[in-house]
């Protein structure tokens, strides 16, 4: 299925980590979560391609996100990186992709996984921290969910499949 040797270095750490994303990626597939998704590109464990639906009620509601999800050597005791592939107006999110989350920062804990990043990432698109936002200007804008919206659309792009 994967070539553990071409996913990671040697070692057993390396070992360790493709392990645990074995596991995280057979729990993500068997959660079945709607509107999240996440696999590995290729045989690569520490590169994979996740897709979150905007949530029912927001003005993300209907479009699709595809995310890039960076796994380190250490992981999970560091962060992955993740940025949004596909542009996104929010607050929390600059125009690059990058993503300002705690989880993803300063409190990222090793308990979490692929499956609680992509929902806490899906919850945000509908809960900016605009007091940290990487858009200023989306951020002074939330308030105006209407003018927000088209925004939105205006910097849309659906992923390609």
């Amino acid at each position: 299925m994967f070539n553990a040797t071409a996913a990671n270095p040697t070692g057993s750490d390396g070992l360790n980590v493709t392990k645990r994303l074995r596991s995280e990626l057979m729990s993500l597939m068997m959660a079945n979560i709607p509107g999240v998704s996440a696999f590995p590109e290729s045989d690569n464990l520490h590169s994979w391609v996740g897709t979150i639906e905007g949530p029912p009620g927001t003005v993300y509601e209907g479009l699709s996100f595809k995310l890039g999800l960076k796994f380190p050597n250490d992981y999970p005791y560091s962060a992955p990186t993740i940025r949004f592939d596909t542009p996104c107006y929010h607050p929390n999110v600059d125009t690059a992709g990058n993503i300002c989350l705690d989880i993803l920062k300063e409190k990222w804990s090793a308990v979490y996984n692929v499956q609680t990043i992509l929902l806490s990432l899906q919850s945000l698109l509908g809960e900016p921290n605009n007091n940290s936002p990487l858009n200023g200007q989306a951020a002074q804008l939330w308030a105006n969910q209407e003018e927000f919206k088209k925004q939105v659309l205006k910097h849309y792009q659906p992923p390609q499949a």
